[in-house]
């Protein structure tokens, strides 16, 4: 039997984490893949996209919150910036 062919995914993000919902809408998607044992998801922050990473981010309630969300990713995928 032979192993499934790994596809690889790159997310680039360089969008400020709260202005709109692309830096959202890219780890959500990246989170759900990283999950399948086919796939190698990894992430480079770049431009206002870094601001995703910054320690300590305090959210309204009910909005998502980014840095909590890069953290699983990099559990189990790569994040650079």
């Amino acid at each position: 039997m032979t192993e499934p062919i790994k596809t690889n995914y790159l997310f680039i993000i360089n969008d400020s984490p709260y202005g709109n919902e692309r830096p959202f809408n890219m780890l959500r998607l990246a989170l759900n893949l990283v999950k399948r044992p086919d796939a190698s998801v990894r992430v480079f922050l770049m431009g206002d996209g870094v601001n995703c990473d910054i320690a300590g981010q305090k959210t309204r309630e009910g909005y998502f919150n980014v840095e909590r969300m890069l953290k699983s990713l990099a559990h189990r995928g790569e994040v650079a910036t």
